[in-house]
This record gives structure tokens, C-alpha cells and sequence, in this order.
């Protein structure tokens, strides 16, 4: 698996992750897009359709879904921070990029960790099977992937290390 980068878009902190699925376009299309299917492996699931200016709830907050190019691109803002995902045929399966626009870089090595494990259930699903959210969060392994992306963007792990510490404490 490809680690995600750090960029800056619009003058904001932007993470990037780039994957290649063995799964057809229409297939990650569904994974990305279907709520039903969003909900086995993303954080939540968006109660959405998706179309271009559909307001949705999760977590308390609205999101607008801002573009929509079925199969290859769906983006959205949420919690004013920008999602995007853009799909596209390569070799035998699926390029998928995933942009999250954020504004809180001192997080970045906390995001791009989250990130990574909800990444960590989607080829599984993909394949028909299910990782679940807790077997993903393995903190020993989550905090190794952490500390990695704290180093390689520059950032300081404290966040991340106050946040793994309060997730073993309420276990």
C-alpha cells in the first residue's frame, strides 16, 4: 500500500491517497458512491444519492455533495473541509485518488493514520469480504503508521499520541 502524501491546495493542508483496486471502475463507483456499501467500510455512511447540490446529514453536521461525474468523480465539503474521490481504468482495475482538504495541519499525521486503517477495509469489501472498524483500529499498528506519517510530513505526533492514548483508555 502507497502512503499518502501531504499537499497544499488552495492554501490549505490537503492529504492525497492513491490506490489501485483489482476492481472494475463501476465497482469502486459503488463502493465510493452506494451508502449501503459506504457504511462497511468509510467512516460513515452519507445518506445521499449523490447528486450535484444534495445537502446530507452525519454526525450532527451537513455536508453538500459539490460535484458528480458518475462512475469518476464525486467530491463533497463536510464540516467545511473538501472530500474528493476520482476514479479511472488502469490495467486490469480501478485508480482510485482520494483528496481530503482539511485546515488543522498540526493533525495531518493523525488524519492521513485514520485514513489509512478505513483504507485498510476497502479492498476487503471490494473482494466480498468485511474488515470491521475495530479490527482495523488495531492501536498498536495504527500508532506505528502514525508516528510514520508525523515523521514523513514534519508534524509533531503529540495529537496523534493524546488521541491513540484516549482510544486504549476506553477500551
Amino acid at each position: 500500500m502507497t502512503d499518502g502524501t501531504l499537499e497544499t491546495i488552495d492554501g490549505r493542508p490537503a492529504l492525497r491517497f492513491e490506490r489501485t483496486v483489482a476492481h472494475s471502475v463501476e465497482r469502486v463507483w459503488r463502493a465510493v458512491s452506494e451508502p449501503a456499501e459506504l457504511e462497511r467500510w468509510f467512516p460513515a455512511a452519507a445518506d445521499w444519492t449523490p447528486a450535484t447540490g444534495e445537502t446530507f446529514e452525519a454526525y450532527g453536521a451537513t455536508g453538500e455533495v459539490t460535484e458528480v461525474d458518475a462512475p469518476h468523480r464525486l467530491a463533497w465539503t463536510f464540516g467545511g473541509e473538501q472530500y474528493s474521490f476520482d476514479l479511472s481504468a488502469h490495467e486490469d482495475g480501478c485508480r482510485l485518488i482520494f483528496i481530503h482538504v482539511f485546515t488543522d495541519r498540526t493533525l495531518a499525521a493523525q488524519t492521513a493514520a485514520g485514513w489509512e486503517t478505513y483504507f485498510s477495509r476497502l479492498e476487503p469489501h471490494l473482494a466480498g469480504g468485511f474488515l470491521s472498524e475495530a479490527e482495523a483500529h488495531e492501536w498498536d499498528a495504527w500508532e506505528k503508521v502514525h508516528e510514520r506519517y508525523a515523521e514523513s510530513f514534519g508534524v509533531d505526533p503529540t495529537p496523534g499520541r493524546r488521541f491513540v492514548e484516549a482510544q486504549r483508555a476506553g477500551q
